[in-house]
């Protein structure tokens, strides 16, 4: 499952994956991505919690890529991983590097605490 939120108050737009993730459902959330990206100021900071992810297909790649350029031509300021277990890491760190202008913030976590520590500064 995929998961869009966004929270005004702090600018900050969530994605939670969980269980185990397909194509369509990564599809679904690019679209609910375009949606909610109309909502967010410059600057904004993104969430990615992959605390509860058990597998994600790799058919997914395309639209998580596609996300990560919205996400930047948009103006993503910092993303926050939350990823407990470093092989869980579904390429997230490699396709960034392809997908995000050098200016923007990339930290990654292994639990909430620590991420909302950071989010609160």
């Amino acid at each position: 499952m995929v998961k869009i939120e966004f929270d005004q108050s702090r600018n900050l737009f969530i994605i939670r994956y969980s269980d185990h993730v397909g194509p369509d459902e990564t599809e679904r959330a690019l679209a609910d991505v375009r949606l909610t990206l109309a909502k967010v100021d410059r600057s904004f900071r993104l969430l990615v919690d992959l605390l509860q992810l058990q597998s994600m297909d790799l058919l997914c790649a395309p639209h998580i890529e596609n996300a990560m350029d919205l996400f930047d031509e948009k103006g993503v300021s910092q993303i926050i991983r939350i990823i407990p277990d470093p092989r869980r890491d579904i390429g997230l760190q490699i396709m960034s590097y392809f997908h995000y202008s050098g200016d923007v913030r990339i930290v990654t976590c292994e639990s909430m605490d620590e991420a909302m520590n950071l989010l609160a500064k």
